[in-house]
């Protein structure tokens, strides 16, 4: 993949407005195809109406009760970048590596780049990231990953080529963000902040780890945990799917999962565990024939190897806040951001928020208001309070 010339580093004081015409000359280096728009409001008050965002990439994945911005006007940026696989439909363009960035017309001096959340595409983090932190003047720019859907592992050649290109995109287009901040306003951005949720969590903390000198800090909520003796998805998930249709509810706390989160486990078990379990497992063990409750990583040796590409160290480069709920039924916090923190203590830039009663998607809390706490709050404040 082309490596993108930087801009140099210049101080740029908070509240600069970029001139009204400057946006006609921006260029993403190394997009195929761009199409750029002036608006209104680049929230998701003003992108819904005008058709620069997609309601189905970031739903559910909020509660009714998040605060709503609008009234940011500037520049929106829709493109692509090169790549062959097709699993993105948005746009009608059917094409990957989408990419959206907004430069919003009175500029703090920030960037934020996220990658999305699950297999969504670009723009499912538009009401819980990009909306925030537009309205206190960060720039934003967020990527597909390269592949998306729940056939996302179709992309590729080896095992574990998908999620390898989910890291190289994020790069990429960090990079590319970074030089079109650069061009829009005249100056680079002071702050390069990496945030996202679940997978786009895993995202910030493998930039971190892999990529400092692109960023300045980075904020993670729930981020997935790949190591290559475990724990990871295939370590908890079988024995939490075996657990239900056994009726044990004793396998599944001893997967890692909080008893008080019983209540969601109906759920998860319907559309998360089995889901979840099988399409990873296409992607980074594709010889596997067998069903989700009797996969057994241990002796899955093939599959080990394919982690081992995309596995964490926890040797971040840059300051992380990692947020996590202890009754997410994914990711149970046990076997994932407790595991890294302690991964990433040695480095003492980690700083860890273990949050009592929080789920993995913050749309539950409208079911079960008064069980659940919502999270993208707490990531909300974390992105504009450095640690």
């Amino acid at each position: 993949m082309r490596r993108l010339a930087l801009f140099s580093a210049v101080l740029l004081l908070t509240g600069v407005t970029v001139p009204a015409n400057a946006h006609r000359q921006v260029r993403v280096p190394g997009a195929e195809y761009q199409q750029l728009a002036h608006l209104d409001d680049l929230t998701t008050t003003g992108t819904v109406a005008s058709g620069h965002t997609n309601p189905a990439d970031y739903a559910g994945l909020t509660h009714s009760g998040l605060p709503q911005q609008s009234g940011v006007p500037g520049v929106q940026i829709d493109g692509y970048f090169p790549d062959t696989s097709h699993t993105n439909t948005n746009h009608g363009w059917n094409h990957d590596s989408q990419f959206v960035i907004r430069l919003p017309k009175k500029w703090n001096g920030g960037l934020v780049v996220s990658g999305s959340p699950g297999v969504r595409a670009q723009y499912a983090n538009d009401r819980a990231i990009s909306d925030y932190v537009l309205s206190l003047g960060y720039a934003y720019a967020a990527t597909d990953k390269g592949n998306t859907g729940a056939a996302f592992y179709t992309d590729g050649v080896r095992p574990g080529d998908a999620i390898v290109e989910w890291n190289l995109r994020t790069t990429q287009l960090t990079r590319a963000a970074r030089a079109t901040v650069a061009q829009h306003y005249g100056r680079s951005a002071r702050e390069v902040v990496a945030a996202g949720i679940s997978n786009g969590g895993y995202l910030v903390r493998w930039q971190l780890e892999n990529h400092p000198e692109l960023y300045t800090r980075g904020v993670d909520l729930e981020g997935t945990l790949w190591t290559t003796r475990g724990p990871n998805l295939f370590t908890f998930l079988p024995p939490a799917i075996r657990g239900y249709e056994q009726q044990s509810p004793a396998l599944i706390t001893a997967a890692g999962f909080d008893p008080r989160s019983d209540f969601l486990w109906d759920y998860h078990y319907s559309v998360y565990w089995k889901l979840t379990q099988r399409i990873y497992a296409a992607e980074l063990d594709p010889t596997y024939v067998g069903s989700e409750a009797d996969y057994d990583y241990s002796q899955r040796p093939q599959a080990q190897q394919a982690v081992k590409r995309i596995a964490l160290t926890g040797k971040i480069g840059r300051p992380l806040v990692t947020i996590h709920g202890t009754y997410d039924s994914l990711l149970p916090i046990t076997q994932d951001s407790d595991v890294y923190a302690a991964m990433a203590r040695r480095t003492g830039l980690h700083t860890y928020q273990r949050v009592e009663a929080g789920n993995h998607v913050d749309g539950l809390v409208d079911a079960y208001p008064d069980r659940l706490v919502p999270l993208v709050p707490l990531l909300q404040q974390a992105i504009r309070t450095p640690s």
